[in-house]
């Protein structure tokens, strides 16, 4: 192809031009596998134990039926919006028929028809109910468009938005009702979601969502099916708009979190997608259109310049997904903390990456020297310390506490940011204090981590998890690098309760005003004890896979192999249970209810 013939029709950046670079430079094998949003084995254990979920924890037929004669203190009317085009017969007879299946009665089924004929079929179905409304536009006004005529005919207090080729669940409007009634102020639910096949016959592939999460909505839209909005907040931020054909709920749903907090996850599965030819459903992160990610892409523009923030959005590694790059304002100067007793071969390495690969001028390393004993480690003190932005401080007390030794350390930093950093951590990503100085800078940002591996190239951190084991754990460790997670969550930015203090960015004025690490954990969760703090000031905590390093861990602690840290490590794990007791028990709102927590991976709970 003529190369100016190709940038007009595949400019860089887009997501077809990816495609065929990829496709180009990989084969077919590799770039099918970047569509994929797990892998095989994963997805497959996943959907054996989905079938026992089903049975597990969806209402009975008579439990069915004591919903439908269930008087909520609040009884809504719920308005459901479809945009009509060209629907298929068969899937709109099916939609109906659990329309008015569902076991909360006080809904509306509100039906624009953009299609270019009538279909007088279509028509004649929606005359089974008289709380369906149907109107025939005409002309077809797109995605947007329709839509928001469906809107137009609503009158009731919240809109529910469905597709017409899928279905909701019997008892979904009886979930968003319950939720509402238990949360008065709330102003937008979502829920889980599964696929079907184009015969209904099966369920499978169930994405259990996080709670509302910010910077995992900007990496994808994992919201997508079924969101409920009130009347008054789409009113108010001015329905759908032009323009986004492809991710018109995705713009949506970012207009959303920038005007209301009060939002609710329901973590049922309410909304089966159905698969077919040509839909979305098909391919486990929507490959069949392309268009759609340029859109999304769009709207994560359009939503950064609404709420004042500079920065670039690209395509991120996973098709569906993005990838910010939150500019740097100023040269704000970093302190890196480096914690060290001996193992100076170790601590060379990782000095030597940062300075060799580090693109960021304005940092300093302080090394925490503690109560090292052999030669080389002051013969290497002694060298290192000749370059102007290294100095070794020295810790004053015997006894090892890692909470003293961080808070020592941020006494002594003059740099406006703290990165905490194991000294057996080697560095790969050259801009990474860029990227973490482009989170930090958010005013809504806490903490900032990065994905580490293991020598063997397993991640050995990628988010931490509150609960797993009794108290916490990394999520998809000893996970091979080059395999996909459950719906990629391996390769996106993400929000999680916490994140490992191997690799810990965050503001020193943060850090201060939660009063530092709790130096009652000595050598356990005291960086989750940390995140956990910032967390309950309302700061979020972000991971990113875009900064990483290699973590060979424990080689300078050494691992609970005697009575005496055995004994030490379960003080610490009581503490950590009592002090965040309720944390614990509510569980973590970055995971999901429906995942096992006797496992580091995304498991769910119905067997292995």
């Amino acid at each position: 192809m003529h190369k100016k013939l190709k940038d007009v029709l595949f400019p860089k950046g887009s997501i077809i031009r990816k495609f065929l670079v990829n496709l180009k430079q990989n084969g077919i094998k590799d770039t099918l596998s970047k569509i994929h949003a797990y892998d095989i084995k994963g997805h497959k254990d996943n959907n054996q134990a989905y079938q026992q979920w089903i049975i597990e924890n969806e209402p009975t037929d008579a439990q069915l039926q004591e919903q439908k004669n269930k008087k909520f203190a609040i009884m809504p009317k719920i308005s459901v919006v479809i945009p009509l085009y060209n629907t298929n017969q068969k899937d709109f007879e099916e939609l109906i028929q659990h329309m008015i299946s569902q076991t909360y009665s006080n809904w509306e089924l509100c039906l624009a028809d953009g299609s270019p004929e009538k279909n007088l079929q279509i028509e004649e179905l929606t005359k089974q109910d008289n709380r369906i409304q149907y109107q025939f536009l005409g002309n077809n006004l797109g995605i947007a468009g329709n839509t928001n005529s469906a809107i137009k005919m609503a009158t009731g207090e919240y809109i529910a938005l469905l597709d017409h080729d899928d279905v909701l669940a019997d008892f979904a409007l009886y979930e968003v009702v319950s939720q509402i009634n238990q949360h008065t102020e709330v102003e937008f639910l979502y829920s889980d979601e599964d696929k079907i096949t184009e015969n209904v016959e099966e369920r499978f592939d169930p994405h259990f969502k996080p709670d509302f999460a910010i910077d995992t909505l900007r990496s994808v839209n994992y919201i997508c099916h079924f969101s409920v909005i009130k009347t008054e907040l789409m009113q108010k931020i001015g329905g759908f708009r032009e323009g986004f054909d492809g991710a018109q709920d995705y713009d949506l749903f970012l207009r959303i979190a920038e005007t209301t907090k009060n939002i609710v996850h329901i973590s049922k599965v309410l909304y089966h997608w159905r698969v077919h030819s040509g839909s979305t459903a098909s391919a486990a992160t929507g490959d069949a259109k392309p268009y759609a990610y340029e859109a999304g892409k769009k709207a994560l523009e359009s939503h950064l310049q609404r709420i004042g923030i500079t920065g670039t959005v690209e395509h991120g590694d996973l098709l569906g997904t993005y990838k910010i790059t939150y500019s740097v304002i100023g040269n704000p100067k970093v302190s890196i903390l480096i914690p060290n007793k001996d193992h100076a071969k170790d601590l060379k390495l990782c000095i030597q990456s940062i300075i060799k690969q580090t693109t960021y001028t304005n940092y300093e390393i302080i090394i925490i020297e503690n109560n090292s004993t052999e030669k080389s480690t002051f013969d290497f003190y002694d060298e290192i310390q000749k370059q102007k932005n290294i100095k070794v401080i020295q810790y004053p007390e015997k006894e090892f506490n890692y909470s003293k030794i961080i808070n020592y350390g941020v006494k002594n930093a003059d740099g406006e940011y703290v990165l905490q950093l194991n000294n057996d951590t080697e560095l790969i990503t050259p801009n990474w204090l860029e990227q973490f100085i482009g989170f930090a800078q958010r005013n809504d940002v806490g903490v900032v981590g990065s994905k580490l591996y293991y020598p063997d190239n397993t991640i050995q951190h990628a988010g931490i998890i509150i609960g797993i084991q009794g108290t916490a754990g990394h999520i998809l460790k000893n996970m091979p690098k080059q395999k996909k997670a459950y719906f990629g969550r391996q390769g996106y930015v993400q929000n999680f309760s916490s994140v490992t203090g191997a690799c810990l960015f965050t503001k020193k004025s943060i850090y201060e005003e939660v009063g530092g690490m709790d130096e009652n954990f000595a050598v356990a969760f005291n960086d989750i004890d940390l995140c956990l703090k910032i967390r309950e000031k309302g700061y979020w905590i972000v991971w990113t896979p875009y900064i990483e390093l290699k973590h060979y861990e424990s080689k300078s602690r050494g691992y609970e192999n005697t009575p005496q840290k055995q004994e030490r490590f379960q003080n610490e794990t009581a503490k950590f249970q009592e002090k965040w007791k309720k944390q614990l028990q509510q569980g973590d709102p970055f995971f999901n209810c429906n995942f096992a927590l006797d496992t580091e991976a995304y498991q769910i709970k119905g067997g292995k």
